[in-house]
């Protein structure tokens, strides 16, 4: 599962062809979420809401790089790195 951006302790990554709807992983020590990039709404998991507000922080930021990563990812490429929440 390539790690596509890693900041305060929490590492977002995506499979490679995976299953729609659009989404990413996110971790956070021993809490995982997947989160829709469309909605940015948990799929499924659970994460602690102060990490999980920076989780969605973060992918607010970046749907577009986000989908150009799920496509990226759903044919078997490597996605791009996104640069971190600050």
């Amino acid at each position: 599962m390539p790690e596509i951006s890693r900041f305060f302790g929490i590492i977002v990554a995506m499979y490679y062809d995976d299953h729609n709807p659009p989404h990413f992983h996110a971790r956070y020590g021993d809490e995982n979420v997947i989160v829709s990039i469309d909605a940015l709404a948990i799929l499924e998991g659970q994460m602690a809401p102060r990490a999980l507000g920076l989780v969605i922080e973060w992918a607010s930021q970046h749907k577009k790089e986000l989908m150009e990563d799920w496509e990226l990812a759903r044919i078997n490429q490597v996605p791009k790195k996104i640069m971190p929440l600050k």
